[in-house]
């Protein structure tokens, strides 16, 4: 059985309720344990925090151990070299992934600290891209 992880940084424990017009009207949480369910050969982990370096102990606790890790490190997709450097410095495969198209977004959004460090990135297919990713690492990895 594949296990893969799934770690979310800050402000993405309100999705469904934080600017629906960009992050859709579905919770988050709602969504994941949803998809845990359709993927039941998959052992999915999930993990959320609004702070970096409990982001950065996730990866490490887990970056070694799982087959896959699922990425949306949300705000500091754009500031954090540590984040990046933790996703270097693990063996798993990390896919990053965003709800929004952040090259559509604002000027500073648009570059990603993660994108070199990451095995792929899924971008604009809103809560969809999950299942993308989860469906990248089975499949592909």
């Amino acid at each position: 059985m594949k296990k893969i992880a799934i770690i979310n940084g800050p402000n993405l424990n309100l999705v469904g309720r934080r600017e629906p017009e960009l992050y859709g009207h579905h919770s988050l949480d709602d969504y994941l344990r949803q998809l845990a369910g359709d993927y039941a050969h998959v052992q999915l982990t999930l993990y959320q925090s609004n702070h970096e370096g409990d982001i950065i102990d996730e990866l490490q606790r887990v970056g070694f151990d799982v087959d896959g890790i699922v990425l949306n490190a949300g705000g500091y997709t754009h500031t954090s070299i540590a984040i990046a450097d933790a996703v270097a410095a693990i063996t798993a495969p990390v896919v990053e992934v965003h709800i929004t198209d952040i090259t559509r977004r604002e000027p500073w959004r648009r570059h990603s600290m993660l994108t070199a460090v990451c095995a792929a990135t899924i971008m604009g297919q809103g809560l969809d891209g999950y299942r993308q990713a989860v469906e990248f690492i089975v499949n592909s990895l």
